[in-house]
């Protein structure tokens, strides 16, 4: 039986809330700061649903601001998450997923380094005035923060490969990576 086009959009909208939604959730258990799988949940879906990768990672932009007050803290979750996803737009699918997985690591955890630095540009100008002196000083008591961030964000993108190869299957959708053949997997 095939499935209309517009019964697998509802499907996709459900899926995409749910993704933004556990995003949400998952960002709130906060046992070690800045320690969460954010950037597994859009390195994953951005590899698998590309460019409606977007929605649920904005799902969850507003729901940190509907939930934490749209405060001026918020505003750089409208650029930094989305940063991450271009980068990880731009691995090139023809890759095994060895390397992909490797590349998605690398760039998860640069993005957990950086996240502060990314921050900053916003950080300078609505706190400090444009003062780079006062951000610059802000960047490196938070660096502590952003290496956290960095070390979960290695340790729960090597979940990146499995979740994609779960998501795929789930969802009938075509690998983006070359396989590597194991007695397994054939």
């Amino acid at each position: 039986m095939k499935v209309s086009k517009h019964v697998k959009k509802i499907e996709e909208m459900i899926l995409f809330a749910l993704f933004g939604a556990i995003m949400y959730l998952t960002a709130q258990i906060d046992i070690v700061p800045n320690m969460h799988p954010l950037t597994l949940f859009i390195a994953a879906f951005t590899v698998v649903y590309r460019f409606k990768a977007l929605i649920p990672i904005y799902i969850y932009v507003f729901l940190e601001g509907l939930m934490g007050g749209f405060g001026i803290w918020w505003y750089p979750n409208l650029y930094i998450w989305t940063f991450l996803w271009l980068l990880v737009m731009l691995i090139p699918k023809n890759l095994n997923e060895v390397a992909a997985g490797i590349i998605i690591t690398v760039l998860s955890t640069l993005h957990g380094i950086g996240f502060g630095l990314l921050y900053m540009p916003y950080q300078c100008y609505v706190f400090f005035k444009g003062n780079w002196d006062f951000a610059y000083i802000w960047l490196l008591n938070g660096l502590p923060f952003d290496v956290l961030h960095a070390l979960g964000n290695l340790v729960s993108s090597l979940l990146t490969i499995p979740l994609v190869l779960l998501l795929c299957k789930l969802g009938n959708y075509k690998y983006p990576f070359k396989r590597i053949k194991t007695k397994r997997n054939g």
